[in-house]
């Protein structure tokens, strides 16, 4: 009995698809379009505040996703482009046939080198139905490329955390077995790369290509490429397919370059430098982050001018502030870091009571307020930092201090910590805010 490919009723209707998926084609991708236009500033934004709140592995998900989008949508708007000058053309076909080069009337050297080099309208316009063809097909196949790099890394960054950094294992199994599977992922993926680029050179030779072999056997399965490999092999099978895809690659490299050309303004001002004393920054004010997408740069008070007779300071948490209270203080860090992804869902005892949770929260704070604090003008201000939350949403540290005594004009606030470098003690000033104080 012959499998569903090969019946001929089965081919027959694969034939008619191809004839008519140019209509499916347009349904998808103007759909696509519409979607990504508008998911794409959202991911960029989610992306952002999960780097801004220290979740890499959530920012490294958005950003692989936002990359994703980005390439799929300039992809899908040139297919739309190229499918609509495909139907231009066949409705101009319809109205003027073929291009008839005598009614022209030019003369012998140009008509003899149009002719030559343009040819019929008709093999344009199989040439406009080839490229719509494959950039449309392609869209979908970098997006599994991005995520085949995206694995690699992974593995590459697991392997370092789970193994050669693992304080639990003995080093002969942490760095005997994690260092080789570094050293295999990294020459495989190297090896994987210059396969692709040179359109599968290394499985051409003989003795190379065994090799490659298990290396590609392995990186099959890390890449996922075993799910979009038949898509693969029917590209670099044609001519056409090749070709485009070289010229897609370097495409996106010079349109990354492109996206981060800016316009320099001055040769001593940036924006985007964080406040000092002659620099004030939007996202150091609380009442300035009113856009979707504003955070806090590091602290921030509520305005750039302050009326009342005391002063909010906010910092936002950060993974550094953690680990400088635990180098501070040694009894605080728990023998399983638990920060990162988790569950709620426990089937084991609670490791302390609620007291014992509370208690360790009050000593928590109390480190952090040692080594933590805040000057203005150069006069260090008695801070109690207490956990709080920012008007943008933000989990931090809030305190208020008292300067009605502070005279009227401008201010410079700065938040300073504690550096813990061998035996020595370092004050290190790690943000600064101006602010201007008019008590009425």
């Amino acid at each position: 009995m012959s499998s569903k490919h090969d019946n001929p009723g089965f081919q027959k209707l694969l034939h008619k698809l191809q004839e008519e998926s140019w209509q499916l084609e347009l349904l998808i991708s103007g759909f696509a379009i519409f979607g990504l236009f508008n998911a794409y500033p959202e991911i960029r934004i989610l992306s952002n505040e999960a780097k801004h709140l220290g979740n890499d592995v959530v920012a490294v998900t958005y950003a692989v996703i936002g990359v994703s989008c980005a390439i799929l949508l300039f992809n899908l708007m040139l297919h739309v482009v190229l499918r609509g000058l495909w139907i231009g053309a066949i409705g101009l076909r319809y109205v003027s046939g073929d291009i008839d080069y005598d009614e022209l009337k030019y003369s012998d050297k140009f008509t003899n080198y149009l002719s030559k080099k343009i040819g019929s309208f008709d093999k344009y316009i199989a040439t406009l139905e080839n490229y719509c063809s494959v950039i449309f097909a392609i869209s979908f196949l970098l997006i599994f490329y991005v995520l085949a790099f995206t694995f690699t890394v992974l593995c590459i960054v697991l392997t370092a955390e789970n193994l050669i950094d693992n304080d639990t294992l003995p080093a002969w199994i942490s760095k005997g077995l994690g260092i080789p599977i570094i050293i295999f992922i990294v020459l495989g993926m190297l090896m994987t790369f210059i396969d692709f680029i040179t359109q599968g050179w290394l499985k051409k030779k003989q003795w190379i290509s065994k090799i490659y072999f298990p290396i590609y056997w392995v990186f099959s399965i890390i890449t996922l490429s075993f799910l979009y490999r038949p898509l693969v092999y029917n590209f670099l099978d044609n001519k056409f397919g090749r070709r485009l895809s070289f010229i897609l690659v370097p495409l996106y490299f010079l349109i990354l370059l492109a996206t981060s050309i800016e316009y320099k303004k001055s040769n001593y001002i940036d924006t985007s430098k964080d406040s000092n004393s002659y620099y004030a920054s939007k996202g150091n004010y609380e009442d300035m982050l009113t856009e979707k997408g504003d955070f806090i740069r590091s602290a921030a008070i509520p305005s750039k001018v302050i009326k009342d007779s005391y002063l909010k300071i906010f910092m936002v948490y950060s993974d550094a502030i953690e680990d400088r209270i635990f180098k501070r203080n040694k009894g605080l860090k728990p023998k399983k870091d638990k920060r990162g992804l988790y569950s709620d869902i426990s089937f084991s005892m609670p490791e302390m009571s609620f007291q014992e949770r509370d208690s360790l929260k009050r000593l928590y704070l109390k480190e952090f307020n040692k080594i933590y604090y805040v000057t203005i003008d150069s006069v260090t201000y008695d801070a109690d930092f207490i956990l709080g939350e920012s008007t943008t949403k933000e989990f931090g540290f809030e305190t208020y201090i008292d300067i009605k005594n502070l005279p009227k004009g401008r201010h410079l606030l700065k938040l300073q910590r504690d550096e813990f470098r061998e035996k020595d003690t370092i004050p290190v000033t790690f943000d600064a805010i101006p602010f201007w104080y008019f008590n009425d």
